[in-house]
């Protein structure tokens, strides 16, 4: 299978052997027969360890990361966060250090800031759109995760995946890349380099802001194994029915994308010739200072947009409150779309802090609405 569509909807999904039903069953189950003392059937015991539901979702999720890599292997998990901190207890140690990215999503800055460096991880903020400012922000021996976000969250700054892996690799760390914000129709960065890449699937893996989950993929098979042993040993699994569900909206993931793209588009080309606008993020602008980077790694731009309102804080604030087809809401990436004021919602916690994000700003998930009514809804809240 070589088409990304078709692993999406096929990969690990086999028709059950049982019934021929030709959508993977929610094993809605915590424990499994076995045949005599230590014999398992089909290697399941116990379902914090493994559930043949979650089974299906870690295989397509491989699939879609790493397509061609041997020993590709992808864990799903409760969450983002849940993914994220199992990730670095496996790989650091009290007196180890990473570069994080200097516009961090602000639940990643919480967990490297308020719960991973009182355990002992050191961290540094680090622009990831230049190369040799990450390498500056190494600490050689100490050193162990370079943290990436591209495209960042919320400033929608591009990192050069391929080039921040040689950087990393360079001083014997791993590169760990949150594709959230592109989704692997967008972007693949295991085959950039990377060793890791990181997913809230809550978001576009999802599709539909019905389920909360997390995924890491890794084509690295010692890294894998300990992966694997700490999901099972810190045990913040999703459950049957949520994995399920990531598996049904990855179905649909690529046309979705296609429209996110194209509806960001038409939006971004409005916001931009707006006289409320000072000025707009999006990756697919030619004016984007990362948009070259992001046409050479990136299958399309993304359903992210963020923007200034030259009128200010208080302005942006009361733009987000006028809107009627945008919903006023936390998260991305679902069917819907959403307007927030980050700098007083999801990036609250990085206030006061070097990853404070602008007052001004206002972030956008363009859903997959009707373009028009998008654009209409975002004239009438900017006017006013």
């Amino acid at each position: 299978m070589d088409g990304f569509e078709t692993r999406a909807i096929h990969a690990g999904q086999e028709p059950d052997p049982l019934t021929g039903a030709v959508v993977t069953p929610i094993y809605q189950v915590s424990t499994y027969a076995q045949d005599g003392v230590g014999g398992l059937r089909g290697g399941y015991e116990y379902s914090r360890s493994a559930n043949p539901t979650r089974t299906a979702l870690q295989e397509c999720l491989a699939s879609l990361e790493a397509p061609g890599l041997p020993g590709a292997t992808g864990l799903a998990f409760a969450s983002g966060l849940a993914a994220e901190d199992t990730l670095l207890r496996a790989v650091c140690r009290p007196g180890d250090h990473a570069v994080i990215p200097d516009d961090a999503y602000g639940g990643t800055y919480r967990l490297f800031a308020k719960v991973a460096a009182p355990w002992g991880l050191d961290h540094t903020p680090a622009s990831l759109t230049d190369p040799e400012a990450v390498a500056a922000a190494i600490i050689p021996g100490r050193t162990k995760v370079v943290w990436v976000e591209t495209p960042t969250n919320p400033l929608l700054n591009i990192a050069d995946i391929a080039a921040l892996a040689d950087v990393a690799h360079a001083a014997g760390a791993i590169l760990v890349v949150d594709n959230t914000f592109a989704s692997p129709y967008l972007q693949q960065p295991l085959l950039l380099g990377a060793d890791v890449v990181a997913h809230s699937t809550t978001k576009y893996l999802g599709g539909h802001s019905d389920v909360v989950g997390g995924a890491l993929v890794t084509a690295d098979p010692d890294l894998a194994e300990r992966l694997i042993y700490h999901q099972n040993a810190m045990g913040s699994v999703p459950g049957p029915f949520d994995s399920w569900l990531v598996l049904r909206g990855i179905k649909t993931l690529g046309v979705r994308m296609d429209r996110h793209c194209s509806n960001a588009r038409a939006v971004a080309d409005f916001l931009v010739g707006h006289p409320a606008v000072s000025e707009v993020r999006w990756p697919g602008l030619p004016s984007h200072p990362g948009h070259e980077v992001a046409r050479k790694q990136m299958r399309d731009f993304g359903g992210m947009i963020s923007f200034s309102v030259a009128a200010g804080e208080q302005a942006a604030v009361d733009m987000c409150g006028r809107t009627s087809v945008f919903t006023l809401g936390e998260s991305l990436g679902g069917v819907e779309s959403l307007i927030e004021h980050p700098a007083r919602m999801t990036h609250a916690s990085a206030a006061g802090s070097p990853l404070e994000v602008p007052a001004d700003l206002v972030r956008l998930s363009v859903g997959i609405e009707t373009v028009n009514d998008l654009i209409e809804d975002l004239d009438r809240a900017l006017a006013g």
